[in-house]
């Protein structure tokens, strides 16, 4: 297990810098999202690296610049892992970034829940935590919230401190045409829901026991088939504004459609638009963070 060490993080901060605009590069797998960096922007390397798991606590300390598979390797030896996920090659602190949460995000949760602590480089080249180490450390503002899905524009992700979970037992897919709501109601929790207008997909997962137990409910009472995994989902990720586009996926309950073309990214409303400027001019005078960069355009 390769460690951050306090001087990775040291350099990282002195390579980011006080003056001239500045972007992290990670794995590059969510580079286009957002808008791409200004032109002339310097990009560094966040540091990655395992510094510290603790299976028992269910916390994991880690350089951003980390792969999630380099991660999931560390944690799966102990049958935990961390509710993110990304293509090949995506780090810790691009999905983070990108704040993309999973498709399992109904049992595992959103991506910003999985972020305890941050440490980050400010605008002005300092270091600075947010957060704690604990799953109740909480008080006041949760910067770390604030920091998941802004693309990199309020501070830059150097090492976080994640929630692990452990890895379920059991998991399966089922599909029928059957609405969403009924396949839910027969079920408890379900880790994700997928509907096309005609057919409800639905992944089951946790105990072995509960898991079996639930698929067979489904099977017999509402006629779900099982299938080998989920339906294929088109590339486009956009909100969905209460109407399935033709060939669409909805991913039920969070709002994001699967299409085969995108949508037009919905326009924030002025008080919204307004508060967001506030917060990044606050952490960001000078705009030197990531500029190019609108978490308005991003599909969490």
């Amino acid at each position: 297990m390769s460690g951050v060490h306090p001087g990775d993080i040291e350099a990282f901060a002195a390579a980011v810098g006080t003056d001239d605009p500045v972007c992290v590069r990670g794995g590059g797998s969510h580079w286009m999202l957002g808008g791409e960096p200004a032109a002339g922007v310097r990009e560094v390397v966040a540091p990655s690296g395992i510094a510290a798991f603790d299976p028992a606590e269910m916390t994991v300390t880690v350089g951003a610049g980390t792969t999630l598979v380099d991660l999931a390797a560390v944690l799966v030896e102990a049958g935990q892992e961390v509710a993110l996920e990304g293509p090949s090659g995506a780090t810790v602190g691009g999905v983070l970034a990108v704040g993309r949460s999973s498709l399992r995000r109904g049992r595992v949760g959103a991506a910003r829940d999985a972020l305890l602590q941050a440490t980050c480089v400010g605008a002005d080249g300092r270091l600075f935590s947010a957060g704690g180490p604990t799953v109740k450390n909480v008080t006041g503002y949760d910067l770390c919230r604030l920091l998941v899905g802004s693309l990199g524009t309020l501070a830059l992700l150097a090492s976080v401190i994640l929630r692990t979970r452990p890895v379920p037992e059991e998991s399966c897919w089922l599909q029928g045409q059957m609405e969403p709501a009924a396949v839910a109601a027969g079920c408890h929790r379900p880790a994700t829901l997928l509907w096309d207008g005609a057919r409800t997909a639905v992944r089951l997962e946790g105990y072995r026991e509960d898991v079996e137990g639930s698929a067979e409910s489904l099977v017999a009472e509402l006629g779900l088939e099982p299938i080998e995994g989920p339906p294929a989902l088109p590339p486009h990720r956009s909100r969905w504004d209460g109407t399935l586009p033709e060939g669409g996926i909805l991913e039920v309950g969070s709002g994001v459609v699967h299409g085969p073309e995108p949508l037009p990214v919905p326009v924030p409303a002025p008080g919204v638009a307004a508060l967001g400027r506030r917060i990044r001019d606050g952490f960001d005078p000078t705009g030197r963070l990531n500029p190019g960069r609108d978490p308005y355009r991003l599909v969490a």
